[in-house]
């Protein structure tokens, strides 16, 4: 009996040991970056399409370095889809939509640049890849 309760002590007292938390799984702190967010549903018009195609073309070619070195993050998120309703309802975002969002000391800022890129993706695709880039530039400082 007492070779039990012995057993059982040491059970439980490695078992404890496990639950605690080590530094090294902790989750180290996000880096520093500009984050271009292009929110989009199935139906998508030529303006909505146009500002994804514009907006990834800019950013993987003038901010290709800095893509590279993970300054610079360009993502599109299907609101018609589970995973990309719940980004969609952080953002609060009901339809297609362009974020450029400042990442600084784990605190975001965001910048919705959705009736911009309707003014001009479409229309006017070298204004918006300036206007965009500006912001993006503006963001990294």
């Amino acid at each position: 009996m007492k070779k039990l309760l012995v057993i059982l002590a040491l059970v439980i007292g490695l078992m404890s040991c496990g639950n605690s938390e080590n530094t090294a799984n902790a989750k180290s702190p996000e880096k520093d970056r500009v984050e271009v967010i292009y929110f989009h549903g199935k139906q998508r018009c030529a303006t909505c399409m146009a500002i994804e195609k514009n907006a990834k073309e800019l950013v993987n070619t003038v901010f290709a370095n800095d893509v590279k070195n993970g300054n610079v993050v360009f993502r599109t998120v299907d609101i018609s889809t589970p995973e990309g309703e719940k980004i969609a309802d952080k953002y609060e975002v009901t339809w297609s939509s362009l974020f450029v969002n400042k990442w600084k000391d784990g605190k975001e800022t965001r910048n919705n640049m959705t009736d911009f890129g309707f003014s001009n993706a479409r229309k006017n695709p070298d204004g918006f890849k300036k206007g965009l880039a500006e912001t993006i530039r503006q963001s990294l400082k």
